[in-house]
């Protein structure tokens, strides 16, 4: 063989390994991924199932965006649409991220407090600090409260429940039902988790505001007051979020955002990717709330 057709044979055989290589680590990203579904999706389970994972372990994929894509997909068989996929970017962006904003608190003239309650993401100690923000401003002998979820597209539903925990009277506000278990919620524990005083009910008309951007911790804090009496929901349906995720880490820092659980309410409904209803349907929410609890 002369020594041009060794350097082409070589370079030939090295672009050949490292092409394998590469395939080779962009398969292994797509089984970790197609692993973590398998045991913990709450939707990875019968045929649709089965032949998504047959064909997402055939497949072949050169890069990692490929492989991402792949992932992606899968994701939504097994854990519906509240299931994500974050780069590695992505994970460390919200590390570091203060793109949230405290609730406030208004209460008018007739005695009737209007808490907004924004999406939250915080560490701990923001969670107290956003819980107390409602907690400290809300005076003990108001007439009646409307709790604002308009826009609230969810985070970490602790600090949003602990914030108006005083107008539930209900100790097991929720339940998270995944494949194998029901996992109860307790109202004390979220208090104390978030790390406030748990404080004396107000016993009150609640009004509660929802939008078509409504959705998971928000649609979590709305069902925390599902089936209590005293409660009436005006404005929209909500995004149909109501669903338990949890992050798993992938190779390269990427994460698998993926949904294990559906919420279930105290009434024994079983929310997941399906909106929720309001008791009055209105583009008006806020005047509609505030003239329920005058009258």
């Amino acid at each position: 063989m002369k020594i041009k057709e060794m350097r082409i044979t070589c370079s030939t055989i090295l672009l050949l390994l490292l092409f394998t290589g590469c395939v080779d680590g962009n398969k292994a990203y797509v089984r970790k991924a197609v692993s973590i579904m398998d045991k913990q999706g709450i939707f990875a389970t019968g045929p649709e199932w089965d032949n998504a994972k047959h064909e997402v372990l055939a497949a072949m994929p050169a890069n990692l965006d490929e492989a991402r894509d792949i992932v992606r997909n899968a994701g939504k068989v097994a854990g519906g649409k509240h299931t994500f996929l974050k780069t590695e970017s992505e994970v460390t962006e919200d590390a570091t991220s203060t793109d949230w904003e405290m609730p406030s608190v208004s209460v008018d003239e007739y005695g009737i407090a209007v808490i907004k309650l924004p999406p939250f993401s915080g560490n701990r100690d923001e969670g107290i600090k956003y819980a107390k923000t409602v907690l400290d401003a809300v005076p003990d002998n108001i007439k009646g409260v409307v709790i604002d979820l308009v826009d609230n597209r969810g985070g970490n539903m602790y600090p949003m429940i602990a914030a108006v925990h005083r107008f539930i009277d209900d100790d097991d506000i929720l339940r998270f039902r995944t494949r194998k278990r029901t996992q109860w919620i307790l109202l004390s524990y979220v208090v104390q988790g978030t790390g406030v005083e748990h404080m004396s009910r107000i016993e009150c008309p609640v009004a509660i505001l929802t939008n078509e951007w409504t959705a998971s911790s928000g649609e979590a804090t709305l069902l925390c007051f599902r089936g209590l009496d005293y409660v009436r929901v005006f404005g929209s349906p909500t995004a149909g979020y109501a669903s338990a995720n949890q992050p798993f880490p992938l190779p390269g820092g990427d994460q698998l955002i993926l949904t294990t659980g559906c919420d279930v309410a105290r009434t024994g409904e079983v929310f997941c990717d399906d909106p929720i209803d309001p008791d009055v349907l209105t583009d008006t929410p806020l005047e509609d709330a505030l003239l329920w609890i005058n009258k």
